[in-house]
């Protein structure tokens, strides 16, 4: 009978799948889901073999007092509670972009950049395209990606880049970023409890060994393509788009620029907190931009202001990342069951496993079971389910599929949404030129992850 509820869940993975492809929301679907799951889990210890039992201590609570209320309170209390660190850095993260905006740092680096590179459009965009995405190391979030945007897009139409190409471009600029932004860091690493774990796994750790690397392909990918797109279009005159120009900022001092890798460095380098790196660059940058005018009681409100608004851009993942941790859970209790059924055909070779992952990239696409931001979290309770495998390798993985397919290249992310409105470019026209990025950008990655990831679990015990 455990094939059976395995049979069940594994339908419901699907319908989770399907739910998030159409675009419903996320929060909801798994809250949905951990209930779903929790109640066929639980009549799955009612009708599976004892010998099933017997092999899962995980599902052996029955005859015991109170342990399914402890089970429960574990799944729908403790796990969303654990996740406060999380929650902590996605929130001052969202006030320090907040900051960024306001004291016209970032809007300042756009500006130099672009007067650097003169009247060679290519390195104008190739210098915009390293600026965004060091800038996205530090901001995340859907305001200050909107926020940066309406700078950078007219900027490059204005240089005759066909829309399309420019809001390509800079969508894959902010990937590139978040592959070595801290909130992103932790909120992606959250998704593994449970996998084989490595305390080790720092932002430091990941940095030196995976994340700047990707950061890198994934720009280099980005910007070579988006010249060979530009050599393939036809150029545009500076007054085609149509998009209005972008609001006026007031410049910010030339040693404020440096402000918005801080807290990356601070944490990489002197392993100092990220919450720690926020508050201090976002009150030094509020502080040497003389932002912080009037009494003490209007400066409080002000700081009190870019918080509030931070939140606001910040509030959907909240809900979702509330309710995540409770299908984490649940699919821990789940994985006897999915092992039943998809142990003898699911791979555990690593270099099986890289090789699939990249075939399947485009299931990254529209909330699919690739990303960790759609079903993808599914996929992982399945694969780690039927395998164990070391947490680096487990992260690397899905990060490729999270951050450079769907952050990146897909049209249900908030901020390409946001994009395609503003800059009236078409789905199909996107699309077009960002899932080849997906796939070549996506290919090296996994190509990078076999030579740094394969074989870690073994390194780490020698």
């Amino acid at each position: 009978m455990e094939y059976l509820i395995g049979v069940l869940l594994l339908l419901t993975f699907f319908g989770l799948a399907f739910y998030c492809i159409k675009g419903h929301n996320l929060m909801i679907g798994f809250l949905g889901i951990s209930v779903i799951w929790t109640i066929l889990s639980l009549g799955g210890t009612l009708i599976a073999s004892q010998g099933f039992l017997d092999a899962n201590p995980i599902l052996q609570f029955r005859g015991e007092q109170g342990a399914l209320v402890t089970l429960l309170n574990r799944i729908y209390q403790t796990a969303p509670q654990n996740w406060g660190t999380t929650l902590v850095n996605v929130l001052w993260g969202a006030w320090f972009g907040r900051v960024l905006m306001e004291t016209g740092i970032a809007s300042t680096i756009i500006r130099k950049t672009v007067e650097l590179g003169g009247d060679r459009p290519l390195v104008t965009i190739i210098l915009l395209n390293i600026v965004v995405s060091i800038i996205f190391t530090a901001m995340t979030g859907a305001g200050p990606v909107i926020a940066i945007g309406v700078i950078v897009l007219p900027i490059l139409m204005s240089l005759g880049v066909p829309k399309a190409i420019a809001m390509f471009t800079f969508m894959g600029s902010v990937a590139s970023g978040i592959y070595l932004n801290p909130v992103n860091f932790a909120q992606f690493r959250l998704f593994f409890v449970g996998v084989d774990e490595f305390p080790e796994f720092t932002l430091g750790w990941y940095t030196a060994n995976w994340g700047i690397y990707a950061l890198a392909i994934n720009l280099i990918v980005t910007t070579v393509l988006t010249a060979f797109f530009l050599k393939r279009s036809k150029t545009r005159h500076a007054w085609a788009a149509q998009t209005g120009a972008a609001p006026e900022h007031r410049s910010a001092p030339w040693y404020t620029l440096l402000l918005p890798v801080v807290p990356v460095v601070l944490n990489i380098f002197l392993n100092f907190s990220v919450i720690g790196g926020f508050v201090i660059a976002g009150f030094l940058a509020l502080f040497l931009t003389r932002r912080l005018q009037g009494t003490f009681t209007e400066k409080c409100q002000f700081v009190n202001k870019m918080y509030f608004d931070g939140v606001v851009d910040t509030a959907p993942l909240i809900g979702f990342l509330l309710s995540l941790p409770m299908f984490n859970e649940v699919a821990n209790f789940a994985a006897p069951y999915f092992s039943a059924i998809l142990g003898p055909i699911m791979p555990t070779n690593e270099m099986v496993i890289i090789i699939a992952f990249a075939v399947v990239l485009g299931l990254g696409l529209f909330r699919g079971p690739m990303t960790l931001v759609g079903s993808g979290a599914a996929t992982l309770g399945v694969l780690r389910g039927v395998g164990s495998f070391p947490l680096p390798f487990m992260y690397t993985i899905f990060a490729i599929p999270t951050i450079t397919v769907n952050i990146g290249s897909c049209i249900t992310q908030s901020w390409v949404a946001w994009g395609l409105s503003y800059t009236k470019v078409e789905s199909r026209e996107y699309l077009k030129l960002s899932i080849p990025n997906a796939y070549i950008a996506g290919i090296l990655l996994y190509v990078l992850t076999a030579i740094t990831m394969i074989g870690l679990g073994a390194q780490w015990l020698m």
